[in-house]
């Protein structure tokens, strides 16, 4: 990442609190520009802010880059093949911290720009991390949900026939019913339960799936991860209409 900076040549030692490519006029010397600008007549610039890579580990950036289009069209280089071009601006970026400083940089220089919204990338990350935090709560609540049965049973209070029941279904689904759909119709498991129990079937069909498609078959069956997913659907379908009756009790109670 190059970012082209501005320095005051006639007092190299002077310092500010702002960025130097923020070259705001200072009280005590002339305006930049004065009707100048450095950059080429027909040069639009473009100003976004940055995802994070995908190959570090660090914190997303929260500054603000500006960056210039084209103004020539790109060409394959006949030799290597690389694309190459004319326009030598392109090289140019310059890091603002804010977005208002980006663009009161581009109306100085008289630029024409054009302000480019976070890329649906970065919001791809955010949504995948939420996701991720949600199966980690979820496998915490079904954790949970386990030990408690698990307490019960060893303080006599007569779950230990539940708690064997949910352990034989997370482990072996296969085995303990018929078909995908018996996980949904099971009036002992609770909503959160019957979905552990439905993805750790489809974990186990997919791994069946991955043995058959390498030349190492199991079981001597076909796959079953359409019925787990149809079985998936069909609790999902539930769980909305669930909730959906739940909402008025909800305010009812709020009110």
């Amino acid at each position: 990442m190059e970012t082209v900076q501005s320095s005051d040549i006639r007092n190299p030692t002077k310092t500010s609190g702002r960025p130097d490519n923020d070259n705001r006029p200072r009280l005590d010397e002339p305006a930049l520009s004065m009707g100048r600008s450095v950059f080429p007549d027909g040069v639009t610039a473009r100003i976004y802010q940055p995802c994070r890579s995908a190959t570090t580990s660090a914190k997303p950036r929260k500054d603000w880059r500006l960056i210039f289009e084209p103004r020539t069209a790109p060409f394959i280089e006949p030799l290597m093949g690389y694309t190459g071009g004319r326009d030598t601006l392109t090289q140019v970026q310059l890091d603002f911290p804010t977005l208002e400083a980006a663009i009161r940089y581009a109306e100085r220089q008289g630029l024409n720009h054009v302000v480019q919204a976070p890329s649906s990338g970065c919001q791809a990350k955010v949504s995948n991390r939420q996701a991720s935090e949600q199966r980690h709560v979820f496998s915490d609540v079904v954790w949970q949900r386990l030990q408690l049965a698990w307490l019960q049973a060893s303080h006599n209070y007569g779950a230990g026939a539940k708690a064997a029941h949910i352990q034989t279904a997370l482990s072996e689904p296969e085995t303990f019913y018929a078909s995908p759909m018996e996980v949904v119709d099971d009036p002992v498991l609770a909503l959160d339960e019957k979905l552990a129990v439905l993805k750790n079937w489809a974990w186990n069909e997919y791994l069946i799936d991955l043995a058959t498609a390498e030349g190492m078959p199991e079981n001597a069956r076909p796959t079953r991860r359409d019925e787990v997913e149809l079985a998936l659907l069909a609790l999902e379908g539930r769980t909305q209409r669930f909730q959906t009756r739940l909402s008025p009790v909800c305010s009812r109670i709020a009110a």
